[in-house]
């Protein structure tokens, strides 16, 4: 029985607005979570640390195929959120083969910062990519929820506990 388990994501669809895009976009960069951490040190403290002091701005990147109206439209007002689904097969192999395959969802919702109107150039397919400003994220695998951020109601869930909630508290939010 081999121990090593090898987990794949190759591929993934992206839903916008409860829209499917299937096919349209090239590639997406799902926010990165980088937590800030501010220093402290102090007399007596034969070193420094870190705490946690929050997290850092959330963007996403989508590599668009080709022009498609219906996304620019959404893309040209930075006042109104999109809400994204991007939904992914996670498949796990071992010496044997594909052990199991599991759904793999991350929800977006941000505006749109930048949209562009194209490149081009002569017998190849314009490219066009959009970056959005993000304030909610959360991710979900085989139905167990890995993480849940919402930036503007000052939320930050692990594994379904909400670290926030204590903080919230004693600002009396």
């Amino acid at each position: 029985m081999s121990k090593i388990k090898i987990n794949r994501l190759t591929n993934a669809n992206i839903y916008m607005d409860g829209n499917n895009l299937l096919g349209r976009a090239e590639e997406i960069q799902l926010p990165q979570i980088k937590h800030k951490m501010a220093e402290h040190k102090a007399l007596g403290m034969v070193g420094s640390a870190e705490f946690f002091a929050g997290i850092d701005k959330l963007e996403c990147k989508i590599k668009w195929n080709a022009l498609y109206t219906e996304v620019l439209k959404k893309a040209a007002n930075p006042f109104i959120a999109v809400q994204l689904q991007v939904r992914a097969s996670l498949e796990t192999y071992n010496s044997m083969g594909k052990l199991a395959e599991a759904p793999a969802i991350a929800y977006i919702t941000g505006t749109f910062k930048e949209f562009p109107l194209g490149n081009f150039k002569p017998q190849d397919n314009a490219e066009y990519e959009t970056t959005m400003s993000v304030n909610y994220a959360k991710l979900i695998v085989n139905g167990e929820e890995i993480f849940e951020i919402d930036v503007l109601e000052n939320i930050y869930k692990v594994e379904g506990t909400d670290i926030l909630e204590t903080y919230r508290n004693n600002i009396g939010a």
